[in-house]
């Protein structure tokens, strides 16, 4: 019997688990690590126990702690969720060695799929078909060059352990493998402690299509069919849906059986996944698709399958582990509709999507879609965890209607506080190739300029917006709202205010002026003549104005925080920081600089005084939020001073590097 649930995670997915245990009479504790100390799955649980630091390695990936934190709280299963200790088979050696449940896979299932080059061999054994590759031990540079020789060109360099695009490559010709090859093996041993690698086909027309399994401990498994995950940046799922499209009875049947092979074949039990690459150059054939890995836990993109299937999956794993048999049987499994999930994050679009920090000031999520998410207005992003926001996830009886219904819904969503990827998701579901679903891994590159490409602020929302940052107009609907801040006051003079507003790192004023007693002119960068807006009204605690604008009433949303303001217009959002006064240090530092994009740990340092360089030359690796980035010279010169060392953690705007040279010249 399973009385009480601790959930060894954070964010959403925590609050996903809770959500289903409470239903089921279950209490819950969460764990917490100091940055979390406030967050949402740490108030909706019955009990929430600190397992340390903010560093994920010092808490979320301690086990010791995470043990400690069961034991003291009277827990007498721990589920995992999703990443962090989830595929870990020394926690689950652990867990059960204190006498508690894990609610998911044995650690033998674990270790067998854990490597992917093992799980290969055992594939090959289970007659799963398996994509053509070096999985062997040798690592050297020679031996793993001549290897993807005899494969052919391009090929790709996968991270022997872990998952989710880390420590993968894709290499065109041969003279770029020894770089990518290196650059990989940093990455995997930075993301899960190991740094070998196998080699592998790189299919030129590839869709990534999985199969969710399900297996309980009386040797019963089954699929649950399959999701679509073919929309990816950088090897990482974006928009996931389900059943695939294209997908034929006899491809279902076969991918289906494989995958079931593949579950039977380490006895596994609990919720899993089964991902194959798809040949998709002829369209989909039973003859075209091979085991790529197994992901030995609950997937991010899980409640697609839930939608069209009915079943709780989470509910399945409670179930499982408590010994029970699988509540059905494959021929009571059927499809119903089509459902589909984007992934909401705090990342910046167009800077390459880098990944991005700041507290969430207003948070509402457009109406028609579930919503999974760990966060709620007032909640910090830092920069220790993956930045996702929410997913949101639409069902439908088809999949046009599910696509639209889910890029009006993010449509209507509105987050202030942090830049998110709203923008991106709701253009690639409206994308023509996505949208008649000619579908393969790199459909978003091929269309990258076009789906990231940042809108200009339509002049009347960019009017609005100076205005409300100006403080010139009163933002409460009550009718005894105090008088307006008009600035200051000269005879025979309209009341005016100049308004400065930072986007990018540029800065530009604007002046608003109040020329009558319902009229209001703003001019400046971007509004060509200036704008002038008539009938302002204003409801909803200061969110909804509207105004008279060329003859037109024009309705907008807008919100203003602290430190920025944010407007809301045909599904993109646009924020200005309100600038505070420019450090000198940064003044002065013309192109002389190279400076942190955002806060994270310093992996490799690759220049050191004196020593001359070029523009776009890499001197600086950092990794953040688990990406990896490299920071180049931004022109011709020498280094005069190197700050930074590697495992050094900088802040956001820390400058690492100071050139000199030939910038000075004449």
């Amino acid at each position: 019997m399973i009385s009480k649930i601790l959930i060894a995670n954070r964010g959403e997915i925590a609050c996903r688990i809770m959500r289903t245990a409470r239903r089921m009479g279950i209490a819950t504790v969460a764990v917490y690590s100091d940055a979390d100390c406030a967050a949402l799955h740490v108030r909706m649980a019955d009990e929430a126990v600190r397992i340390g630091p903010a560093p994920a390695a010092q808490s979320y990936l301690d086990m010791a702690s995470v043990l400690r934190a069961a034991k003291a709280s009277g827990a007498d299963a721990i589920h995992p969720g999703y990443g962090f200790l989830s595929e870990n088979p020394a926690f689950v050696e652990a867990v059960e060695a204190e006498g508690l449940t894990f609610i998911g896979p044995s650690a033998a299932a674990i270790r067998a799929m854990g490597l992917k080059d093992a799980a290969k061999q055992l594939m090959e054994k289970a007659k799963v078909p398996v994509v053509p590759g070096y999985h062997g031990d040798a690592q050297e540079l020679v031996v793993l060059a001549g290897k993807a020789n005899e494969i052919g060109f391009p090929v790709l360099i996968k991270a022997r352990a872990g998952g989710g695009g880390k420590g993968m490559r894709k290499v065109e010709e041969p003279g770029a493998f020894a770089a990518a090859l290196s650059s990989a093996k940093r990455e995997a041993k930075a993301s899960f402690g190991d740094e070998r690698v196998l080699v592998e086909k790189y299919v030129a027309t590839p869709r990534h299509i999985e199969i969710q399994v399900f297996g309980d401990s009386h040797g019963n498994v089954v699929h649950l069919f399959e999701r679509d995950c073919s929309a990816q940046r950088r090897h990482q799922k974006v928009i996931e849906e389900a059943p695939a499209p294209g997908m034929t009875e006899e491809m279902r049947a076969a991918m289906g059986d494989a995958a079931v092979a593949a579950a039977k074949a380490i006895d596994y039990r609990g919720a899993g996944t089964v991902e194959f690459i798809v040949d998709a150059s002829e369209g989909l054939r039973p003859d075209r698709f091979w085991f790529m890995e197994m992901n030995t836990r609950l997937q991010v993109e899980h409640p697609v399958t839930e939608l069209i299937t009915g079943v709780d999956l989470v509910e399945w794993q409670i179930r499982v582990a408590r010994g029970e048999r699988l509540p059905l049987a494959q021929d009571e499994l059927a499809i119903n509709g089509h459902a589909v999930e984007a992934r909401i994050y705090a990342e910046d679009a167009a800077r390459g999507f880098l990944p991005a920090t700041g507290t969430i000031g207003h948070l509402s999520f457009g109406s028609g879609m579930r919503v999974d998410s760990g966060v709620v207005a007032g909640d910090a992003i830092t920069p220790f965890y993956d930045p996702m926001i929410a997913k949101g996830i639409v069902h439908a009886p088809s999949r046009s209607e599910a696509l639209d219904g889910l890029a009006g819904a993010l449509a209507r969503t509105e987050i202030a506080g942090t830049v998110t990827n709203l923008s991106f998701l709701i253009r690639l579901l409206r994308q023509d190739d996505f949208a008649c679903a000619q579908l393969d891994t790199g459909l978003i590159d091929r269309h990258l300029a076009a789906l990231t490409d940042e809108k200009a602020t339509p002049p009347g929302l960019l009017a609005m917006m100076a205005l409300a940052a100006s403080g010139m107009v009163p933002t409460d609907a009550a009718e005894d709202a105090p008088t307006a801040d008009i600035g200051p006051w000269a005879h025979w003079v309209a009341p005016r205010r100049t308004v400065r507003l930072e986007r990018g790192g540029e800065i530009c004023a604007y002046v608003v002026c109040r020329p009558g007693a319902s009229q209001w002119t703003v001019s400046g960068e971007g509004l060509a003549d200036g704008i002038t807006l008539s009938q302002l009204e204003i409801g909803d605690n200061g969110q909804s104005w509207s105004a008279v604008i060329d003859g037109v009433r024009r309705r907008m949303r807008i919100i203003r925080l602290a430190g920025s303001v944010t407007g809301f217009a045909e599904g993109a959002s646009h924020e200005r920081m309100l600038p505070k006064a420019v450090r000198s240090d940064l003044a002065a530092a013309g192109g002389d600089q190279i400076t942190a994009p955002m806060p994270g740990v310093v992996k490799q340092v690759l220049a050191s005084a004196g020593q001359a360089v070029v523009a776009d030359e890499p001197l600086v690796i950092m990794e953040a939020m688990k990406m990896e980035m490299t920071l180049t010279a931004p022109r011709d010169g020498e280094i005069a001073e190197v700050l930074v060392s590697a495992d050094d953690q900088v802040s956001d705007g820390a400058v690492l590097i100071m050139l000199t040279g030939a910038a000075d010249a004449g």
